[in-house]
Formats: structure tokens, sequence, C-alpha cells
């Protein structure tokens, strides 16, 4: 039956638009389209980095990421809760940049469910909470390979992204990582010289490396490198390259590897482990390293004829002796807070270091991950070897702060543009053999090359990066300061996706109220000076009431004197008068805050109504005009 009933219509019109706008949102979410939006923030917080879209958009065989989050639970603590919805909305976001390649699965791991044994076969065991185990963390995984976040700190809210898009790229990789190393330094140990005698054992970093990455140890004499095979070649004290072994280098760099070099200007390691018999005549390894040709043509300079001393970050050593070139640096130190290298990083202790002196030539740029502070300078090698005290006093610094760890990228030109340098004449006197002449010769890196350099070798000698303690015939070693994690943090980053390398962490989603601190501080500083200026009055009442009674005799008087009424008068009248400003302060703080959060409020609420209302406006004006012409 057809009603003419105005209000029957517009009631039916209503309803309509409403369940046309519920089901038209409803619709849109389930499609790519609804997953996307515009992020405004102060460095698109919201919106993840051009890097994790390309390891999204490489992965080759299906990637399973399940999710474990304790859901169905009063005991999860809020700020945890908030922070999961913010890791639910990223997931989303990753499984719609995937194109079907990322599948998440939900998991609530309840006591005695499937999804908790699961979670216990991923290595997630959950945090124990109010007698309750919660679970918040991720496993990733893609054909055998696995690997696991086990519980997502909200403090570690910046680097989810990194951890999320590496552990993605990890496991859709086709094999472990290989990375080159070439040494001077004899990193896997050597057998025994003689019957008898104690074989050397290797370094623990370098045991390390093998458990994480596939190892091939290259020559120092080596003319080639293949950057397809090698992802990343460690240069590890290269005393004495040769100009052919730096060609190779070079070669390897433009053709795509990343090469991370440990140089030193006096390496204690190398003085204490490096072969050799000075009895035999055979000497033993330089302690000395660095690249001649490549550093100068990535406009980098070295000083390796002395070592680095900063009485900022001097290091006290045993017998209360002072270190001015053994530096422990601490955050102070690293320039680059959004680095994922050096982020988690508390201390780095370097080891009579070298330092960098970079002025990048053009299409090359440099970021200081770690440098030394102003008052840094040079000092002799073997005196600072010795901790002579006299360099306390003689030091004289600088005035510059030298590059400790640096990262260069960009595009590389080669050190050796005149070609293949000549090998060195043999030591008969015989002709040097000429080298062939290489057609394929590469004059510039086709794509951004990376270079890590560190200025210190001896930071991750084994007595000076791990405490060596035997159980049992077996050798434990537990980091006492950062200098492994350092290299690691860099390899892990060098090894993995080429879009991770040099990436950083992404700004918090948790902003601070600034300006309400900045209120609420100076209302403290306000009242922390009226309360102490009541409490030096309210001692001096004090004080006077004591002289009082010191006057009086030691009678049997059951009363006080008028004076000391009129002073208790005086203190109580006080203490009401700053009672009462302390309170009038607190309301004039209060009104501030209110009044700050109501303009905040209002241009909220009234801001996007404002615009649609302007919008609208202006596109009728425009309609009237052009029916008007018309």
């Amino acid at each position: 039956m057809k009603s003419n009933s105005p209000i029957t219509r517009a009631t039916v019109a209503v309803i309509a638009l409403a369940a046309i706008a519920i089901f038209a949102n409803w619709l849109v979410s389930l499609s790519s389209f609804g997953n996307r939006g515009a992020d405004f923030t102060e460095k698109q917080i919201h919106t993840v980095s051009d890097g994790t879209r390309a390891i999204l958009g490489e992965i080759g065989a299906p990637v399973v990421l399940r999710y474990y989050a304790s859901r169905n639970t009063d005991y999860m603590p809020e700020e945890i809760k908030l922070h999961m919805r913010r890791v639910d909305d990223l997931l989303k976001e990753y499984a719609s940049l995937s194109k079907g390649k990322l599948r998440i699965e939900n998991l609530d791991p309840q006591p005695d469910t499937d999804a908790e044994d699961s979670a216990n076969l991923d290595g997630i065991n959950g945090q124990r909470m109010d007698d309750q185990n919660l679970y918040f963390g991720l496993a990733v995984s893609c054909l055998d390979k696995t690997s696991v976040i086990p519980f997502i700190d909200p403090r570690q809210e910046t680097m989810l992204e990194y951890q999320l898009s590496k552990a993605i790229a990890e496991v859709s990789a086709p094999s472990k990582p290989k990375i080159g190393v070439m040494s001077a330094l004899s990193l896997k140990g050597e057998p025994a010289g003689m019957p008898g005698q104690r074989s050397a054992p290797g370094w623990v970093i370098y045991q390390q490396l093998k458990q994480s990455f596939d190892i091939e140890d290259i020559p120092m004499t080596t003319t080639s490198i293949d950057p397809k095979s090698v992802k990343v070649l460690l240069l590890f004290h290269p005393a004495e390259i040769t100009p052919e072994a730096e060609f190779a280098v070079d070669q390897y760099l433009l053709g795509g590897g990343t090469v991370v070099a440990c140089l030193d200007a006096f390496s204690i390691a190398a003085q204490m482990t490096g072969s050799g018999n000075p009895m035999m005549g055979m000497p033993g390894t330089p302690t000395t390293s660095t690249l001649p040709s490549l550093l100068k043509s990535w406009g980098v300079s070295f000083e390796s004829a002395k070592v680095l001393a900063d009485p900022t970050y001097s290091t006290r050593m045993a017998g209360n002796r002072d270190a001015l070139a053994v530096l422990t640096l601490t955050k102070d130190a690293m320039p680059q807070a959004d680095s994922v290298i050096t982020k988690d990083l508390d201390t780095v202790t370097l080891f009579l270091p070298g330092a960098f002196t970079v002025n990048a030539t053009e299409g090359i740029k440099a970021n200081s991950l770690i440098k030394s502070s102003n008052g840094s300078g040079f000092v002799d090698s073997t005196r600072a070897s010795q901790l002579d005290p006299a360099l306390s006093t003689s030091f004289r610094p600088s005035g510059t702060a030298y590059d400790l760890v640096t990262y260069l990228s960009g595009n590389f030109k080669t050190a050796f543009p005149d070609g293949k340098p000549q090998a060195a004449a043999p030591a008969d006197g015989a002709q040097p053999k000429q080298p062939e002449a290489n057609a394929n010769q590469l004059k510039q890196s086709a794509s951004a090359g990376h270079v890590f350099l560190i200025a210190d070798v001896d930071a991750f000698y084994d007595r000076f990066a791990y405490n060596l303690q035997n159980f049992g015939g077996v050798q434990m070693a537990s980091p006492i300061n950062g200098n492994a994690s350092l290299l690691f943090n860099l390899l892990d980053q060098a090894t993995g996706s080429k879009h991770l390398i040099g990436s950083r962490s992404r700004s918090a989603i948790r902003r601070p109220f600034t300006v309400v601190q900045k209120m609420e501080a100076e209302f403290n500083q306000q009242v922390g000076t009226k309360i102490e200026e009541f409490q030096e009055k309210q001692k001096a009442a004090q004080q006077k009431l004591s002289d009082l009674q010191a006057q009086k005799s030691r009678g049997s008087e059951l009363y006080l004197s008028p004076e000391q009424e009129a002073e208790i008068r005086k203190l109580r009248k006080e203490q009401v008068e700053y009672s009462k400003l302390i309170r009038e302060q607190e309301k004039d703080l209060r009104r501030q805050k209110d009044n700050l959060a109501g303009k905040i409020t209002l241009l909220n609420v009234a801001a996007m109504p404002l615009l649609v209302t302007l919008f609208g406006l202006g596109l009728f004006v425009q309609r009237r005009r052009s029916t008007r012409a018309r």
C-alpha cells in the first residue's frame, strides 16, 4: 500500500541511505582498493617503505605468516592491545601489497589448543603475566625455512617493519647467503706447527659467522671475485693488499657486490696472532691495513700512521690507568638515531683505532654511523699501546670529529681508470708477466653500490669482544660489549635483500604532546620555586621558634609566650597563602590545558565539515555559472 506521507517517505529514504552506506563500505573493505589511503602524517609513519614494497613484489614461493596474539583475555595490558591493532593494520597492508603471495594466519593460542601447540613448535613461548601465558609474536615460513619474532615489543615499534621485511626476505631466499672473507690474519685458526704443540684456535667471531653464513675464504692474492656468487665481501685487516687484489675488489663492487672493510692503524691482534718467526727472518702480519687506491677514489682518507685518542670516550683500564686511544663509544657517538645497525647498541669499544675523513666524490653519499667527539686527536701508536700516562698531559685535540664507522652508497667509479695494474716484478729479476687485456673491465657501477668502513679490527678479537670461559672442555663465549652485534647487524643488513641495505627504522606512531609537556614543565618549575621559597621561610620560622624556646627558663610554664603565638600565626598564615597560590596555579594550568584541548577538538570536529561545505559551495557556484552560460 503506497503511502503519501512526507514523514514516512523521509524515514524510508534515510533508512535506505544508511543501508546503502553500510553495504558500500563493507563491499569496498573487501577489495584491495578498500585498504588504500592517503598518509598526510609527518614522515609518513603509516606508509611502508619502498624497500618493503619491492621485497613483497619479489616473493617467489608462497610465504605463510603465523600471527600469534592472545585476544580473548582480560589480562593483556592496554599498551599491547593498542599496539596489536597497529600490527593488524600493518599485516593487512603487507598481504595486500604481496598480491596473494603472503598468507596471514591469525591464531589465538588458548591453553590446550592446536594454536598453542603451533606456537610452541615455532619457538614462541609467550609472556607470563598475572599467571596467564600471553602470546604476541610472529613466525614467517616459506618452504622449509622459518624466521621467528618471539615477542612484538611495543617499545620496539619503530623496528617492526624492518624486522618483518627482513624475515620475509630471509625465508624467501633460496639459500643461505654467502660472504667472502679476505684477511691477512688466520681467522679460522692454524694447525700445530710441530708435534706436541697445540693448534691455534680460530677467532670466535669467525666461528659465529660460519653458523649464520656460507663463508668462502678468498686469498689475499686473488685477481677476481664474482659478485653473483659472493653476496658480501668482508675485508678483515687486508694488510699489504696488492694492487691486483684491490682491482678485484673494485670490479666486484662495480659489478653489484657489497664491501665491508675493517681496517686498522695498529692491530694488537695482528701483533699477537700474526704468523711469523723473527728468529728465522720471517716477519709477522703487519699491524696496519688500508686500501690506498680504493679509499682515494671514494673520497676517503684513512689515518694509519697514528691512532685516534679521545678523552671524551677514553676507557679506564686495569690498575686505574686511563687509555686515551681505547674508546668506549656510547649513544652520543652514534649520530644516526634511526639506523637499524646502531639503534640497539649501547656501547662499542674500539682499541687503538684509525680514523676516516670523508669527502665523498660525486655520486657517492656518506653516512657516519659512529664518530669521535670534537676533542679527539692522533697520538703515537706505540705509546698508546703501552698506556703511556704522559699522553694525558701531552695530548692536544685537533678540534675535528672523525668517522670511525661509516657507510658509503651511490654510483661508484673505478679506482683504476687506466686498466688492470701490472703485476710486480719477480724477485729473480725476470720480466713480470703482462696482464691480459680486459675488454670487460667495468668503469662505473650500473646500480647503487654499498661500502661499509670500520676503523678497527681489534674490536672483534676474542679477548676484546668476548668473555671466554671453559665448561668441561667446551669454550663458551659471551659478548662484553656491542662490538660483535655491530658487525652482525651490518652483515645482516648487507646480506639480506638489496632493498634492506641502508634502510632506516620507522618513526614512532606514538607522538608526545610536547606543548602540554612544556606547559607542565613550566608549571612544575614555578611551583617548585614557590615550594622551595615556602620551605626556606618555614625553616627560618622554626629556627626562630627554637631560639625563643631556648630563651625561656627551664621552669614549669604551660603556656606559649605571645611572641611564640605570633610566630605560629604568621607561619600558618604563610602556609595558607602559599597553598592558595599553588592551587591557583594548578587551576590556571588546567584552564590552559582545557583551552588547548578545546581548540584541538574544535579543529578536528569542525575542520573536515567546513572543508566539505566550502567544496560543496564552490561546486554549486561553478555549476550555476555554467548553467547561466548555457
